[in-house]
């Protein structure tokens, strides 16, 4: 039986992205993860047969951990001989391509899910980039969560175009269409919690708070629509990684009891299903999956016009695009979904019906499995 090994940063990726295809792939291949975790036994409460080895790999560039992350993951490989390893986000990949390389591990895979440089300037794109590069050159086979993100790297002489593909229509999981969905009774639950009315226009942002994710961009534009409306709130969900709460309630000094935020959830769902219209004013993605989440729960969007979310948003269908770092424009936006209940409903329904029919996590799973299986077909003709 082949065996994989699944490496990534911490247990939040494989919970939040990965779990259908390690449960998918562990009834056919004897599957492994590797993490930054001290919870080996994390994926047991999931029912799903795979081994769990704690690995030192942080998000964050530290040279001296850097070094100790590596030498445990070339130890790990050699040790377990896997036919392939297959790593997730920037720094898990580069750390398991050179370590994999080092072990002599055949397959090598890397999943690109969004590029950190392509919002810098100077050294640090420069270095970043030329990191990638690296990390593209050690791997055997290249996997990209959006097709727009992939045309991105080949312009950008990041990857080469015969080792790289998209699975399905993009992203990295697809979406659970059964558990996001319009559920009256969680919006009800939801509301109540935060004294929203049930008539109240509910805006969310639903991620990690940083300033790449235009938060700062979608608090400044709130504080000016909920200026002359006082029926519609901002809902932040998610872990504050760049200590944005401050700034944003200084931006929306005027409005703070219409601002809300709730930290890490494992029910996005169901804050989901709360609101009426999503907000995405990033500046970079690799595919943007919590928009296909919000059309599954029957949620229209308003995002950026960048690589990855053009590619889950069906524009004037589905959602709306805008310019990033255009303020005005995403005031403007909020304002339109704000006074036009019709029009939240047909691109809600509209995004429901593409989610069902694009993106279904199944399908993207069932890329995956015959993805694997035509590399193990491909390396057998190979010898």
């Amino acid at each position: 039986m082949k065996k994989i090994c699944f490496v990534v940063s911490s247990e939040y990726v494989v919970k939040a992205y990965l779990l259908p295809q390690i449960a998918a792939l562990s009834r056919v291949y004897e599957v492994s993860v590797a993490a930054n975790t001290q919870d080996t036994g994390f994926l047991e409460g999931y029912g799903i047969d795979a081994r769990v080895f704690a690995a030192p790999v942080e998000r964050r560039i530290l040279l001296l951990r850097d070094l100790r992350a590596l030498a445990s993951l070339t130890r790990l490989f050699q040790r377990e001989r896997f036919d392939a390893v297959h790593s997730v986000s920037p720094k898990a990949g580069l750390l398991t391509a050179i370590g994999a390389v080092f072990a002599r591990v055949p397959v090598r895979i890397h999943t690109f899910t969004g590029q950190v440089w392509a919002t810098r300037r100077g050294a640090s794109r420069f270095l970043l980039k030329n990191l990638d590069r690296l990390l593209s050159a050690l791997t055997t086979h290249i996997l990209v969560d959006s097709r727009s993100q992939r045309e991105f790297l080949l312009a950008e002489r990041v990857i080469p175009r015969g080792k790289s593909a998209v699975l399905a229509n993009g992203s990295i999981c697809g979406v659970d269409t059964a558990r996001f969905r319009p559920d009256p009774e969680a919006r009800t639950a939801i509301r109540r919690e935060s004294n929203i009315a049930e008539t109240d226009t509910l805006f969310i942002f639903l991620g990690r708070m940083n300033k790449d994710k235009g938060v700062l961009d979608l608090a400044d534009a709130f504080s000016r629509v909920r200026g002359g409306r006082p029926n519609v709130h901002l809902l932040f969900v998610g872990p504050d990684e760049g200590n944005m709460l401050p700034r944003i309630r200084e931006i929306c000094s005027g409005c703070a009891k219409a601002v809300h935020h709730v930290d890490y959830t494992d029910v996005p769902e169901r804050y989901m299903a709360s609101a009426d219209v999503l907000c995405l004013p990033s500046y970079r993605e690799g595919f943007g999956n919590v928009v296909i989440e919000a059309g599954a729960a029957g949620l229209p969007v308003i995002a950026t016009s960048i690589y990855g979310v053009t590619d889950a948003v069906e524009e004037g269908v589905t959602g709306v695009l805008y310019e990033p770092g255009n303020t005005d424009a995403l005031a403007e936006w909020m304002e339109r979904f704000a006074e036009n209940r019709e029009m939240r409903r047909r691109m809600g329904e509209n995004g429901r019906v593409r989610a069902q029919r694009d993106f279904a996590m199944d399908s993207v799973t069932a890329a995956l499995i015959d993805y694997y299986r035509t590399l193990w077909a491909d390396a057998r003709r190979s010898r």
